[in-house]
């Protein structure tokens, strides 16, 4: 890319995003980058354009009443598919209609593409309790709700009677928990054998009696093929919201990770003077910890709430540059101030990260479709931070698929967040069509974008 090009493409990386997108850079990148005084740990990538948002006539309420432009690959172009309000997970079915899960009216819809580039919409189940997870196995739906996950048999555009896979699961209605569940919505995947996984958020932003609960909770449940009761597969999972199963077999989930934890070294920080060991430093607490981009194996530990990925290359020391690849944990100084919890150096380190407080949701995988460097890798839907300053924004994450894993994160889609932070869109998340374009969910925006390569 010649200088010039560069310097105009930034120029419009900058006054559309903020310069606050979560991750790491593109493959076009270094897999590092430096975050001096709570500034974002990484840029949109330079090979992105912006273009205009198409909006078909009679899709242009707010926020569409007015122009938006996202941030896209060269010759990409995004249009809205539909408006459908607090939009969330989606699943291709196999009759070539996408569904999409709606748990703030307790609803299933159906989106039939109509051939002109947008969709008609029918209900397809209703009634339930905050419906979240959706996959297929063959002609099988599977469908998580806040308490339990079930199977239903999906023809001609209908479902039929449910199977129940897993019942009991903890919401805000177990009696245990009083009312307190701050991650009530459930994912959920099938693995090649027909093992159902399902994550279980945690109750709260600390709450270690999760991992003793029964079920437990900050876990990865398995149930096995043909059923039984559910299994941790791996614990220590917060709230692993994305969940997905790799071409290859292998489970993945993207983590959204801990608020406001404890500076964890007896040093200052951040020019003050004295020992921070201890203190909420909001701008420690900015960049940390990461959120977890991880393979699961049976009776992995991703830490929490003992221990945090840190990817500091010099730890505790602001304005260290980041490394979001193969990120090792530092002990929590809140919950394992002495390391006697947990030894964070026994866990494996975290094959990927996003930025802190980039809150991933929808996790799924590409396997060929999608053009170039796109047709292999795991797409995420980043719904960007709540309580970050500045906000780390919205985007659409893609992950290569790499020698048998992931590499680093790349923007595929950006643009959502103004300068000063404020929002238009929310991706929650992205998914592979069977035309060979990616269809988004924005539960803020209330839409779903059709994010098309040249040519499709």
């Amino acid at each position: 890319m010649r200088a010039s090009r560069a310097v105009l493409l930034l120029v419009a990386v900058l006054v559309l995003a903020g310069c606050a997108t979560s991750g790491t850079p593109s493959s076009s990148s270094s897999s590092s980058s430096s975050s001096p005084a709570g500034a974002p740990t990484a840029a949109v990538p330079a090979d992105l354009v912006p273009v205009p948002v198409t909006v078909p006539a009679g899709l242009d309420a707010a926020p569409f009443d007015v122009p938006r432009q996202v941030l896209v690959p060269p010759g990409w172009s995004m249009s809205v598919f539909a408006r459908l309000p607090a939009a969330r997970l989606a699943v291709w079915a196999p009759d070539g209609s996408l569904l999409v899960s709606v748990p703030e009216g307790g609803t299933v819809v159906r989106l039939v593409p109509d051939g002109r580039g947008t969709a008609t919409e029918t209900p397809l189940l209703d009634g339930l309790d905050q419906p979240h997870g959706l996959t297929f196995a063959g002609p099988t739906l599977y469908v998580a709700q806040s308490d339990r996950v079930d199977a239903y048999p999906y023809a001609g555009g209908r479902v039929g009677a449910p199977r129940p896979v897993v019942t009991g699961l903890p919401d805000a209605k177990s009696p245990e928990l009083g009312g307190a569940y701050a991650h009530a919505l459930k994912s959920v995947a099938v693995g090649p054998d027909g093992a159902v996984y399902v994550s279980v958020g945690s109750t709260g932003n600390i709450s270690a009696g999760d991992l003793t609960a029964n079920p437990p909770r900050a876990s990865i449940l398995r149930v096995p093929p043909g059923g039984g009761p559910p299994a941790p597969f791996a614990v220590g999972v917060r709230n692993g919201t994305g969940l997905a199963v790799a071409p290859d077999g292998s489970v993945w989930t993207a983590v959204n990770n801990r608020d406001n934890i404890e500076y964890p070294f007896d040093r200052p920080y951040d020019g003050s003077s004295g020992s921070a060991r201890g203190d909420v430093v909001t701008a420690y607490v900015r960049d940390h910890p990461v959120e977890a981009m991880a393979r699961l194996t049976p009776g992995r530990n991703l830490g929490w709430p003992y221990c945090n990925p840190d990817p500091d290359v010099t730890p505790g020391v602001a304005g260290s540059a980041q490394v979001l690849s193969d990120v090792p944990f530092t002990r929590d100084e809140q919950t394992n101030p002495d390391g006697a919890a947990l030894d964070c150096a026994t866990l494996p380190r975290v094959e990927q990260a996003l930025g802190a407080h980039s809150a991933p949701l929808g996790l799924a995988f590409v396997d060929g479709g999608l053009p170039g460097d796109y047709a292999h890798g795991a797409l995420v839907g980043v719904h960007g931070s709540w309580n970050a300053e500045p906000p780390r924004a919205p985007e659409v994450s893609f992950f290569p698929w790499q020698d048998g894993g992931l590499g680093p994160q790349q923007t595929l889609v950006g643009g959502f967040q103004a300068p000063d932070g404020s929002r238009w869109g929310r991706p929650v998340a992205a998914v592979a069509g069977p035309d060979g374009a990616v269809y988004v969910t924005d539960d803020d925006a209330g839409a779903v974008y059709r994010l098309a390569p040249p040519g499709r």
